[in-house]
């Protein structure tokens, strides 16, 4: 066996006089100093990540060995509380500790990504936050948790309380830095000074390089500690054979300070630590002033996350003998019976059971008035009881809550990045290229002319180029208009919809539920064959159970609590076929009853046929049995919802499955001049297109299962907030509040936000065209140079907070 080395090989620790522990990685044997190190390393061999040991930049963290630490995340009520149920699988946001490098980021996504179960892993490095998908058969969040310590490193799954404090030791953290830089930046400029006005009264030589060292002195510790997050950063990506901002920035430094440091030492030449601690300290403004604009753009999700209470009223026992009983929140359930005193939060989705109350629903609608809710009527986790007590039946609690819902869309929506963005960054890149190139042709061009000059000229390029407001042009803007929309009740699900708003020429408006206010109600019923009115409306809302659709919600009113029809087949745009008490149904329109089981019109309806259309038809196998007139009223704002979109500049239609007779009725009523009725999904997605091909950015409202397919395909989609799931899902944008009073207004923000991000990008293509041949002349000096680059930076993040305008 080789000689022991000195420290453990996994995480650094001084082996001292204990015996070592052997293992191999990459071939050769190395000394561990415990069975915790070992494993973690072996884990590391055995995956295959071994490129690890070689690109990190420090040792790992020492691995816990806590494994019933981890096996109480597995608890499904602790589980349930933590994580989200996806499309794909169960999710978590992880806040990593122990992270030094971009190699702990690209070792920890690696290997997660490898476990047993695991749908997808991503980790951003400048947050610490990682997102895991995985198969809750095939894996726990225990165990995904002990295989991540099992590295080295401490998971912790993010809440929004802890969300806060991260964010609060982030400002503190950068306060600390500015606080450094600033104070070394004031007293290093009083030493220049002196030094400028001394050189031409001729300063006695030992003061020269008196204050010579002193400023070298306050210099080294504001560009150790206030210029670290540069210098790791510029190591990090170039380690990854990448360059970033944080590359000729630290260059820049570097060759700034090492000269500043030569010349002391030599007591001849330029010094430079005054430009040195002015870079540092107003690059750290630009970015602490870009941190609170990102802090304040999801201030709106951490705030949401942090409205349900901790504890609920949850009563047990019967009527008469009810106990209230305090309990966590985390362990109600569906079933559950709550009171909800006045002036509380409520704690879960659910059904007023008794009694009534003005609920405060802004934190959906962002209608400050409170609305009246009654037994029977549906409220949300999060809203607030404004006056009287009542009984909840819990419907969803937890991960499963609207509330929750909404959280978890905004999360995914502010962890992507705009197409505009990615855009952005890779002009950035290539410009930082450029940059470097610049610099060095620079270099050589005045060491040929005026060696002088060169180092300076260098310098200033590589400073004040840096395209830091490039980056950022896109970023805050967008992240700020997401959250100007989120307080609007305009929930912002995919990253590129602002940028598909701004273009949108036309908007196409489902009818049931979007421009209406979808409680349909059944009308006249005229029979055939003698079939009661009462079976009839029984067997629909049996065959209709299976169905989201308002009319099916029409039906399950009329008839009350039912079953639900076996082996339903849903076709949208067309009907419900099923069986019910053992014979087959359907329900629809009268060519999709026709088809299924034949019949004769004549006998199907007798105030059903004729110039009407809006008429649903009930048949069995021997023919039909009888129609339902429907009613429904447009919503109270639609109509000027219409008006307003029109007074933008944007074209309005309606493409409806319902009947051409009901939607003939609400287009009047809307002043829409062009609509389509009983189109089924193919020919609204076909309608769609043929609005692209003309040249049209179609925007696409609706709230049904059957709009998932048109909603993906238009250039932008949104979804009502009481929508299916399917077309949330489909949808980029969701009006929460479940009204479209919002919709123009956010039409005119994204429209704002695109301009502004326009101004930002020509602010600093034009900043950086300027002062790149101003800097290579010599015309620009290196501390000049600092305060025009941060400037730029700070100009482009104020400028982009306008797309965040104040509450109305």
């Amino acid at each position: 066996m080789a000689d022991a080395p000195a420290d453990c090989f996994h995480c650094g620790e001084p082996l001292g006089r204990r015996a070592p522990l052997w293992t191999t990685v990459r071939g050769a044997a190395v000394a561990v100093c415990c069975a915790g190190c070992r494993a973690a390393a072996e884990t590391i061999a055995q995956l295959g990540l071994e490129d690890f040991y070689r690109f990190r930049t420090a040792p790992a963290s020492k691995p816990t060995d806590a494994a019933g630490e981890w096996r109480a995340y597995d608890d499904p009520a602790l589980r349930d509380s933590l994580t989200r149920r996806e499309a794909d699988g169960r999710s978590a946001i992880l806040w990593i500790d122990g992270l030094t490098c971009a190699a702990c980021g690209w070792l920890i996504t690696r290997a997660v990504t490898q476990m047993e179960g695991v749908v997808r892993a991503d980790l951003n490095m400048a947050t610490g936050r990682a997102q895991i998908v995985w198969d809750d058969g095939k894996a726990t969040l225990g165990k995904l948790l002990g295989g991540i310590a099992a590295l080295g490193y401490r998971p912790r799954v993010v809440t929004g309380g802890n969300v806060d404090s991260l964010a609060k030791l982030e400002r503190r953290a950068n306060l600390k830095r500015l606080a450094v830089a600033g104070l070394g930046m004031m007293q290093v400029m009083m030493f220049a000074i002196a030094m400028y006005t001394g050189d031409a009264d001729g300063m006695d030589p030992s003061i020269r390089a008196y204050l010579r060292i002193v400023s070298l002195l306050v210099a080294t510790p504001v560009m150790l500690y206030g210029g670290w997050p540069f210098l790791r950063g510029a190591v990090n990506s170039l380690r990854m054979r990448s360059v970033t901002m944080d590359v000729p920035v630290s260059v820049g430094l570097i060759l700034a300070y090492a000269a500043s440091v030569f010349n002391t030492w030599r007591q001849r030449g330029e010094v430079y630590f005054d430009s040195v601690t002015m870079f540092i300290f107003f690059l750290t403004v630009a970015r602490y002033v870009e941190m609170v604009a990102r802090h304040h753009s999801t201030g709106v999700t951490d705030a949401l996350s942090r409205l349900i209470p901790a504890t609920a009223h949850r009563l047990t026992g019967g009527p008469g003998a009810e106990i209230i009983q305090d309990v966590d929140v985390r362990q109600l359930g569906a079933g559950d019976r709550v009171l909800v005193r006045a002036g509380e939060v409520i704690p879960a989705d659910g059904e007023i059971l008794g009694g009534g109350a003005r609920i405060d629903e802004s934190m959906l609608t962002g209608e400050s008035v409170a609305v009246a809710r009654i037994a029977g009527d549906r409220v949300a986790a999060g809203t607030l009881n404004a006056d009287t007590p009542f009984t909840l039946g819990v419907t969803a609690a937890g991960s499963s809550t609207v509330l929750a819902g909404i959280v978890a869309l905004l999360a995914r929506a502010q962890a992507e990045r705009p197409r505009i963005t990615r855009a952005a960054d890779r002009i950035a890149g290539w410009f930082l290229s450029l940059v470097l190139a610049a610099a060095a042709a620079v270099c050589g061009v005045w060491l040929v002319l005026d060696p002088s000059k060169a180092f300076p000229a260098t310098l200033a390029v590589l400073v004040a180029a840096c395209p830091c407001a490039l980056s950022l042009a896109t970023l805050v803007a967008v992240a700020n208009a997401s959250t100007a929309l989120a307080r609007r009740g305009v929930l912002v699900a995919h990253a590129d919809a602002i940028e598909g708003l701004a273009k949108v020429t036309r908007v196409v408006f489902d009818k049931t539920g979007t421009l209406t206010d979808g409680r349909v109600q059944i009308g006249e019923f005229s029979p055939s064959r003698g079939a009661s009115e009462r079976d009839a409306v029984e067997i629909a809302a049996t065959l209709e159970a299976a169905s989201e659709h308002p009319i099916a919600r029409a039906f399950a009113s009329a008839a009350g609590a039912g079953g639900v029809a076996a082996d339903a087949q849903i076709v949208a745009g067309s009907g419900v076929e099923g069986s019910v008490g053992g014979r087959r149904y359907r329900i629809g329109t009268n060519a999709f009853v026709r088809a299924g089981f034949g019949g004769d019109l004549g006998r199907a309806a007798p105030g059903a046929t004729g110039a009407r259309d809006d008429v649903i038809f009930l048949g069995d196998t021997a023919g039909f049995l009888g129609g339902f007139t429907l009613e429904d009223s447009p919503r109270p704002e639609s109509a000027g919802v219409v008006r307003r979109l029109m007074e933008e500049g944007i074209g309005v239609e309606i493409s409806s499955g319902d009947s051409k007779a009901a939607v003939r009725r609400v287009a009047r009523h809307c002043s829409i001049e062009r609509y389509a009725g009983r189109q089924t999904p193919m020919q609204k997605l076909e309608r769609i297109r043929s609005l692209a091909a003309d040249g049209e950015f179609v925007a696409m409202v609706g709230d049904g299962i059957n709009d998932a397919p048109v909603l993906g395909g238009a250039g932008v989609s949104v979804a009502m907030g009481r929508g299916s799931a399917l077309a949330h899902a489909s949808a980029d944008l969701i009006l929460v509040g479940d009204s479209l009073q919002a919709l123009p207004d956010a039409f005119r923000l994204a429209r704002r936000t695109m301009r502004i991000i326009r101004q930002n990008l020509a602010w600093a293509v034009a900043y950086n065209a300027t002062v790149m041949p101003l800097a290579a002349v010599g015309w620009l000096p290196p501390w000049m140079a600092a305060i025009g680059m941060s400037a730029s930076s700070i100009v482009v993040v104020l400028n982009s907070t306008r797309a965040r305008p104040a509450p109305e």
